[in-house]
């Protein structure tokens, strides 16, 4: 298919970028690594009048740490983050969801930001953020602000930005000392999205679970936290039975999706399974382990 005829604009800043969406008006759309919206384009389910062409603007592509913070650029690539060795060092249940992304050229040209501002219920992403409890800085022309993980994804397909504002930077804070992460999901056999994702962080002291924070993806319309699973967990010992139980929360509240690779009943399954294996694998490397 052809997409229909459209503008196209390569801004070599971020302020040049940030004026072109606002002379384009809603007929615009950012261009980050262009997995979702390219196709969209192909069969005119998507009509941008104009494209805005992030990927020559260097500095939304860092990934650094400062003020005891990593902060990640919306045009850093799956690759980069599954690579980064900041990352694995410090919040690697994010790594090793950007690893599990998609195949190696997917990775190589897919972003971080242009998948959280997508929204797409089956991402990997969704679920480390919620757990690391992010902070998304976006700017437009109202200025500059800051959305939390858990206020930023509304529904399916739909985040807390507004049409005209742009992701600049995506803020992790460090979790605190003896802590551990992991990312488990089940992907599609031929997408490689996730069918059920959850991401765990977990803090111990002498053996006691201190904090828990354990986010779900592809199981419902949007991202959330497993709360339940979360509260069953923090404040006794991280044992392989206190783990289980939890994990059995995992679904609890969700509205699971159901299609021809999983009914909603087996989305719940397996958001269980994966929480499980997250939050093992998190009480392990929490106590130092690999």
């Amino acid at each position: 298919m052809i997409p229909a005829a459209f503008e196209y604009h390569r801004p070599q800043s971020l302020q040049e970028a940030l004026t072109l969406l606002a002379a384009k008006g809603e007929g615009a759309k950012a261009l980050a690594g262009g997995h979702s919206l390219l196709p969209l384009m192909k069969f005119r389910l998507a009509r941008p009048a104009a494209l805005i062409d992030l990927g020559r603007i260097p500095e939304l592509a860092t990934i650094r740490e400062a003020d005891g913070a990593v902060r990640i650029g919306p045009m850093a690539t799956h690759a980069s983050l599954a690579a980064s060795d900041l990352l694995r060092r410090r919040f690697l249940a994010l790594s090793e969801a950007a690893g599990l992304i998609g195949d190696p050229q997917v990775r190589h040209r897919g972003t971080l930001g242009g998948s959280l501002a997508h929204a797409d219920p089956a991402a990997d992403y969704p679920a480390p953020i919620l757990a690391f409890e992010a902070d998304l800085r976006v700017v437009g022309p109202r200025g500059e602000r800051t959305i939390r993980a858990s206020d930023f994804f509304v529904d399916m397909l739909t985040t807390a930005l507004r049409p005209e504002e742009l992701i600049v930077e995506v803020r992790l804070p460090a979790p605190p000392p003896g802590s551990g992460s992991a990312y488990a999901k089940f992907p599609h056999p031929a997408s490689r999205f996730a069918v059920a994702g959850v991401a765990a962080v977990i803090t111990l002291e002498k053996g006691s679970v201190q904090r828990a924070r354990i986010g779900v993806t592809g199981a419902a319309a949007k991202p959330s936290r497993a709360t339940a699973a979360e509260a069953a967990l923090t404040g006794g010992p991280a044992t392989p039975e206190r783990i289980a139980a939890a994990a059995a929360k995992a679904a609890d509240g969700l509205e699971c999706l159901g299609d021809l690779v999983a009914s909603p009943e087996y989305r719940a399954h397996l958001v269980c399974v994966m929480a499980r294996r997250a939050l093992e694998a998190a009480v392990r490397r929490a106590g130092g382990g690999t």
